[in-house]
């Protein structure tokens, strides 16, 4: 018989750099899990990542056992890494803080592909387009 799920817990660690101190430790410590080797296992699993701040959802089972899911890096962290800026717009799309390209655009279309909810590297690009826009930045 499965494990039964007793929690699910999202949270955006950067990637090679999970330990037990806050704030994984403050979320994971409570359901009881071992912190040691959830970022242990974090730090293998996304070593060739680094610099990258990487989503992962964690299901705990009755047993304090784990299972992790790492998932692509957020459509914003992206946008900001291609345009080289610090923070989008405070203004959203009446402001312009930097530019990308369609190239760049595509890029960031096909790392983001299994996380959105399109089927195809165009839909992707008009998703990744419109939340470069809405972070002030102009799309060439």
């Amino acid at each position: 018989m499965a494990k039964k799920v007793t929690k699910k817990i999202k949270l955006q660690i950067p990637a090679g750099k999970a330990t037990p101190a806050p704030p994984v430790g403050t979320v994971l410590g409570p359901v009881g899990i071992n912190l040691q080797e959830f970022c242990t296992k974090y730090n293998d699993a996304t070593r060739d990542k680094m610099g990258d701040i990487l989503p992962v959802e964690i299901s705990v089972y009755e047993d304090r056992t784990f299972d992790f899911v790492v998932k692509t890096p957020p459509t914003s962290f992206l946008i900001k890494k291609y345009a080289k800026i610090k923070s989008g717009a405070a203004r959203g799309s009446t402001e312009n803080v930097g530019t990308l390209t369609k190239d760049q655009i595509k890029e960031i279309a096909e790392i983001k592909l299994p996380d959105l909810n399109a089927y195809t590297v165009d839909e992707a690009m008009k998703i990744v387009e419109g939340t470069a826009i809405n972070m002030g930045i102009k799309v060439e």
